[in-house]
């Protein structure tokens, strides 16, 4: 194991305590399971939206729904090991534990666990294309070749402030109306609507992260828009993201896009008050560690209830 492994450890005190390198808890560790239901939730909007335009089906909906979980898994296999490539990942970072900088997994194993978890997403998307086409192939190749280029490249888009539009458009656009489309044939404007409220969700998912470690990040030329534009700048966007997520669902019950249960995602709003709190106030980096994972577990909750209230028109 490397000395940057070690230090990681010592950094993180219990985050691989008890896992042995090349386990299949290192495996697990490194597909980031907390991190999953970003590529879950605008799977099940999107469903919702296709039973209520009359065309939900099945087995397009289970594979779009698993071409997006190993998407998501490939692409935090890449940002494990870009990251660690490019120096991001030191034993200053005050994030959770990544298994190639702790020495739990080889480079060259994480490069080919990235390349089956893509390869995987492929096939799914090879069903999904023969079910709706070959725009299909098209839009899984531009995710995978992003997911890549998130954090791998000659640019990257995490690394020059991009990843936020990258995580906008391809968790709640693409995401949401790609499982429409797979249903239905088509791309009616609620499909449209219903992205931008899980879109921004999953987008200050990221920004908490990229605020946390502002410090770090402007260490190793990682720009971030949170190091191009300022931490301020980081607070006001994920303020205006959660905004954004909540005045979607009001605006859908009054242009009559949505009926009364489209409003159920206002219950969550009080888990998302303190959440602004803490990135507003707080510096500390556990605590922002607990504020990315509340965001994650706002963004399930949220996106459930939205697709409830979506399914009930």
């Amino acid at each position: 194991m490397s000395t940057s492994g070690t230090a990681a450890r010592s950094a993180q005190p219990g985050a691989g305590a008890g896992v042995s390198a090349g386990s299949l808890r290192a495996w697990l560790l490194a597909t980031r399971p907390a991190t999953l239901t970003v590529a879950m939730v605008p799977v099940v909007i999107g469903s919702a939206v296709a039973h209520t335009v009359g065309s939900l089906r099945i087995g397009p909906a289970l594979a779009a729904l698993l071409g997006a979980i190993w998407i998501q898994i490939g692409t935090n296999l890449a940002n494990d090991v870009f990251d660690y490539e490019k120096g991001a990942d030191t034993h200053e970072r005050l994030g959770p534990l990544r298994v190639t900088q702790a020495g739990l997994l080889a480079p060259a194993q994480v490069r080919r666990g990235m390349v089956v978890s893509f390869a995987l997403a492929a096939l799914a998307g090879l069903y999904l294309a023969w079910i709706a086409g070959p725009v299909i192939v098209a839009i899984g190749l531009v995710s995978i070749a992003s997911g890549v280029a998130y954090t791998g490249g000659p640019y990257p888009l995490g690394y020059n402030g991009l990843g936020d539009l990258f995580v906008f458009v391809f968790f709640g656009l693409v995401a949401v109306c790609g499982t429409v489309f797979v249903q239905t044939g088509a791309i009616p404007a609620l499909a449209i609507w219903a992205s931008l409220p899980v879109g921004a969700i999953a987008t200050a998912v990221l920004v908490v992260n990229n605020v946390r470690d502002f410090p770090t990040d402007c260490k190793v030329g990682k720009r971030t828009l949170v190091v191009r534009l300022g931490r301020g700048f980081g607070v006001v966007e994920y303020v205006a993201l959660l905004g954004v997520a909540y005045a979607v669902p009001i605006l859908l019950a009054l242009l009559g896009l949505g009926g009364k249960w489209v409003l159920l995602p206002l219950l969550t709003a009080p888990l998302a008050l303190p959440l602004c709190r803490n990135v507003i106030r707080e510096r500390d980096g556990a605590i922002l560690n607990r504020t990315l994972a509340g965001t994650a577990r706002l963004l399930l909750l949220h996106g459930l209830l939205f697709a409830i209230g979506i399914g009930l028109k």
